[in-house]
């Protein structure tokens, strides 16, 4: 397996931490806390994920280290975690965002276009909702709408109307199924080069699916109360939303004051939590897009608290 996106670049901004608590909020394959416990040799590093295959994974390749401690968890409750950990404030987090290599490999999961597999994106296997199930049940109208906030798909109505039409003589049941509906959907000429045509609607429905984005606020939310003084945060987004939303609280967290600017003194009582250490987000090289073509859209932000 190659390294996970931006390894060097997210394992660098942690360097200047002794000791701590780290957390990894989407462990994945590994990747990324292997690195962090090769160069930073945190006190305690905390991985979370949300699957359970990929907590099978992460126990087998971090057996016997005592500095790692591996939880199956929403990210987005990492303050209960913490709480059941008597872990106060962590020294550094970081979260990668997008779809692990296992998923997209595993055509089981039907998380890949390019796959054979049942239509499911769950990331946790014990969600109700899958695919399948918003694909073949909910209305055209709403399936526009998924595809066009959660994918910014142009082609979002043809798509759903091709959906319906299809499954009006049968169900539509797997990926490659889908996969090819959309290819059709959408004007040849619109088709990019080394870009799959169904690559937004696949992602819209996995983001919609696991409430990607709702978790990700939530996360957010808690930085403030959760991380240290001088505690580093990082977080790598493959989608202009999660990136937003990234962008805008650290942002917020970074203004000492929020009064209206026509105020003459200010009386909001807001504190600068954090300062943000990347002006823009960092993006692969053209390295790393060459030999991992699915790191072209990442974009990682960087703070620090203070």
């Amino acid at each position: 397996m190659h390294k996970p996106v931006l390894y060097n670049e997210l394992i660098s901004f942690f360097k200047g931490l002794k000791n701590g608590v780290i957390v990894d909020c989407t462990g994945g394959g590994g990747g990324h806390a292997e690195g962090i416990l090769k160069e930073i040799k945190p006190e305690r590093l905390i991985i979370l994920d949300r699957d359970e295959d990929a907590i099978k994974r992460l126990n087998e390749k971090f057996k016997g280290m005592e500095n790692v401690e591996i939880y199956k968890s929403n990210f987005s409750e990492i303050d209960s975690v913490l709480q059941s950990l008597k872990i106060e404030k962590v020294n550094g987090l970081y979260a990668d965002f997008g779809v692990s290599n296992f998923h997209l490999l595993d055509s089981k999961r039907g998380f890949s276009f390019r796959r054979n597999g049942p239509l499911d994106m769950r990331m946790d296997k014990s969600l109700y909702l899958t695919a399948e199930k918003v694909v073949n049940e909910y209305s055209a109208e709403t399936l526009k709408n998924i595809f066009r906030k959660f994918g910014e798909e142009r082609f979002a109505s043809k798509i759903a109307d091709a959906i319906v039409k299809t499954r009006k003589s049968k169900r539509i049941t797997t990926t490659l199924e889908l996969a090819e509906i959309v290819k059709n959907a959408i004007p040849e000429r619109f088709h990019k080069p080394g870009v799959h045509p169904a690559t937004k609607v696949f992602m819209a429905l996995r983001i919609f699916i696991n409430n990607e984005l709702e978790s990700i606020e939530s996360l957010l939310k808690k930085l403030p109360t959760i991380v240290d003084k001088g505690g580093i945060v990082a977080f790598i987004s493959f989608h202009s939303l999660e990136d937003r939303l990234v962008k805008e609280y650290l942002q917020y967290y970074e203004k000492s004051c929020i009064c209206p600017p026509d105020y003459p003194v200010c009386n909001c009582d807001k504190e600068k939590q954090f300062k943000i250490l990347t002006k823009k987000p960092i993006t692969p090289t053209e390295k790393e897009i060459t030999e991992n073509p699915l790191s072209r859209s990442a974009k990682m932000r960087v703070g620090v608290r203070v």
